[in-house]
């Protein structure tokens, strides 16, 4: 990323007051999309202040959720110290797929050919004489 981008743009990463301002906060951790989390100072209500910088784009459906719980203040401690480990049945986050290629689609969806299950005749429909 140009150093323009970086002065100007949010949507690219942090920008450059951003990455100034985080100097001083303590780094708390990074997850496995890369993604760096900071901590410090207060808010309004005395609670310490947390930060996600995204590796990538500014999408905040890429942090997982444990993460997510913890900027939330949902836990204190980060989440490797915090939540108990990921048990095998769980799958990983994914980010929201909307509008690319592995967007769901289900049957009868245009992207799909538009052609839905004939109805099974099980439905009837409400009328007002009744």
């Amino acid at each position: 990323m140009g150093f323009l981008a970086s002065t100007f743009t949010w949507w690219n990463g942090a920008t450059l007051g951003t990455k100034f301002g985080l100097r001083s906060m303590a780094k708390k951790g990074e997850d496995a999309l890369g993604n760096v989390y900071y901590e410090g100072g207060k808010d309004t209500a005395g609670n310490p202040r947390r930060w996600v910088i995204y590796q990538g784009a500014t999408d905040a459906s890429r942090v997982p959720p444990a993460w997510f719980s913890w900027l939330h203040h949902q836990v204190d401690d980060v989440p490797d110290r915090a939540l108990p480990p990921v048990r095998v049945w769980q799958k990983p986050a994914v980010p929201n797929m909307t509008g690319t290629a592995l967007a769901y689609r289900p049957a009868g969806a245009l992207e799909k050919g538009g052609h839905r299950a004939a109805a099974t005749g099980d439905y009837e429909a409400w009328t007002p004489e009744g």
